[in-house]
């Protein structure tokens, strides 16, 4: 199942939406997508949707493919992957070279400054404010992609940090999975 079931994705999945790096469609064909998902769920690993586990949602490989394309990585660079399916994400940036250091489970919001700066972070999922702990283990210079919740829509979002700021940009709109440890605290109302 698996050779064929990812060359189709590759061709009915990610080249439509405009994933053309031919790396990461080198990376996303080498890369079992099963192999992250429990026994009961391996059917459904190359659906065109977010599959729910125990911990989140593995992202749709379309959304995926999107983000990563964004974070134009290079061999050797560094990555902080944020969120549910970080695993999967990982093994694709193994097979493009880059180093890659993973944070899932109750404290996503934390990144992991152990091994800061990186050179870019992707989040696994749509946020509504990015916390200023994770701005801050972006280098100067370093790419951030994630989704965003935008009104209740959810968007694909880039940003390269300039001068210690990080401001994300959406650039398509695409439904991934609400990471609610990322929800905006609420403002002060009379």
């Amino acid at each position: 199942m698996s050779d064929t079931a990812r060359n189709v994705m590759i061709d009915s999945q990610l080249r439509p939406v405009g994933v053309s790096d031919r790396k990461l469609i080198a990376a996303f064909r080498a890369v079992d997508r099963e192999a992250f998902l429990p026994e009961g769920l391996k059917v459904l690993a190359y659906r065109d949707r977010s599959i729910p586990t125990d911990d989140g949602a593995l992202m749709a490989p379309a959304a995926l493919g999107l983000l990563m394309q964004a974070l134009q990585l290079e061999a050797g660079q560094s990555l902080l992957i944020i969120g549910p399916g970080a695993d999967y994400a990982k093994a694709l940036a193994i097979e493009l070279g880059v180093e890659a250091t993973t944070v899932t489970g109750a404290k996503l919001t934390a990144g992991k400054s152990k091994d800061a700066p990186y050179d870019a972070i992707l989040i696994l999922g749509a946020i509504e404010e990015l916390p200023q702990a994770i701005a801050d283990q972006l280098a100067d210079g370093g790419i951030i992609a994630s989704g965003v919740v935008d009104q209740g829509v959810t968007r694909l979002a880039v940003a390269r940090k300039a001068g210690g700021s990080v401001a994300l940009d959406p650039f398509t709109d695409v439904q991934v999975p609400v990471l609610d440890q990322f929800s905006r605290k609420p403002a002060f109302t009379f």
